[in-house]
């Protein structure tokens, strides 16, 4: 029970990343609110008594102080938040989103969920950590943080953002004297229901899906569970020297140039 009596809050938890680490959270003995612009009430449910569930648009400045102020009212304090909630941008099916031709209303959609939503939760998070003087905010960034994505240039410019913001976040709560930590977690193809629209459900899934994961050394995607060990990990005290740091889940993709570890 590694976050045994922890009090936590993950964003976009109605599905995928989200989800896992709640569930996740909940299995090592944390208080987990599941919040989400959808309602993420069936899956808290189906957690048993330490979850719960609120509605929460990460972009609304009134919502996170309405959120936050109602889990302190019942829980008393927080002690993890996890800002996952996200968005590429194509969820409508527009794109691509390249710099030539994105425009200011695709690139202001996605930052404000991306960027505004984190920065308005480590804002939150740590005001109200400051009390008890310590907590872990685990933002979700992604491996397009780390590198240039031309086609989704909207996105790969907003978890760079959150990468850098993270560390900002880290070196502000140390000068303050807190022990509020902060650090992001950088994510490539893991299989989620994103990825699994993209792949389908037909005769050529498996090709299909070793064509998506050619290029990354271990040659398959990650899984929500491997995410959500990370996030547990540096949700606990066992990381208490951590903060400040990014943590890359990709399969070695970023280790090297993209060749096979045979050749």
């Amino acid at each position: 029970m590694r976050l045994d009596g922890k009090i936590a809050l993950v964003t976009g938890a109605a599905r995928g990343i989200g989800a896992g680490i709640a569930r996740a959270f909940v299995r090592e003995g944390a208080t987990v609110w599941l919040t989400d612009i959808d309602e993420a009430g069936d899956v808290a449910r189906g957690l048993g008594p330490n979850a719960r569930s609120a509605v929460l648009d990460v972009r609304d400045e009134s919502a996170w102080d309405q959120t936050v102020a109602t889990l302190l009212a019942r829980d008393g304090r927080l002690d993890i938040l996890v800002n996952n909630a996200g968005v590429t941008g194509f969820e409508t099916g527009t794109g691509p989103h390249d710099p030539e031709n994105a425009s200011l209303a695709e690139w202001h959609a996605v930052h404000a969920v991306n960027l505004d939503g984190t920065f308005l939760g480590c804002r939150a998070a740590i005001r109200a950590m400051r009390p008890q003087g310590t907590g872990s905010i685990i933002n979700i960034s992604s491996r397009s943080g780390l590198v240039g994505i031309p086609g989704a240039a909207a996105y790969a410019s907003s978890k760079a953002a959150i990468r850098n913001h993270s560390k900002s976040v880290a070196l502000w709560c140390a000068q303050q004297g807190l022990r509020i930590r902060c650090n992001s977690v950088h994510p490539a193809a893991v299989l989620t229901p994103m990825w699994e629209k993209l792949i389908g459900n037909g005769p050529d899934r498996e090709s299909r899906m070793a064509a998506m994961v050619a290029d990354t050394p271990l040659k398959r995607f990650g899984t929500v569970e491997e995410v959500a060990a990370l996030c547990v990990y540096l949700a606990s005290d066992e990381s208490a020297y951590a903060t400040g740091a990014e943590f890359t889940l990709d399969g070695g993709l970023l280790a090297g140039s993209a060749v096979s570890p045979g050749d």
